[in-house]
């Protein structure tokens, strides 16, 4: 079959569309990447506590737990109520945000 001389460049445009790879903010990748700056929490048995450049999608463990934490790094953090990142506390903190924290508490965060 032979197509029109208009139609082919028309289908061999939405073929190459169709065929791209999607690119997009989620699909990059900040896991192995540092954050820069102090992530900030007070521990009930360990006082003050921070932690220096985390790296990016490593799991950080909030010694005995965190009363508050303040992000003063460039990165979104996200606490879990376990010490392994597997069962989500339903609370994250934007860089340059600070929460006292009350119920069940953070015992581990990741960055990124």
């Amino acid at each position: 079959m032979r197509l029109p001389s208009r139609a082919a460049p028309a289908i061999a445009g939405a073929v190459l569309v169709m065929a791209a790879p999607a690119v997009t903010p989620a699909s990059a990748s900040t896991v192995g990447v540092r954050a820069t700056g102090i992530f900030f929490y007070h521990s009930p048995d360990s006082g003050d506590v921070e932690i220096e450049d985390p790296d990016n999608g490593e799991c950080r463990l909030l010694l005995q737990g965190a009363t508050s934490a303040d992000n003063r790094t460039d990165a979104r953090a996200t606490l879990f109520l376990d010490q392994l990142c597997e069962e989500p506390a339903g609370i994250t903190l934007d860089p340059g945000e600070n929460r006292t924290f009350a119920g069940p508490i953070p015992h581990s965060a990741m960055f990124g």
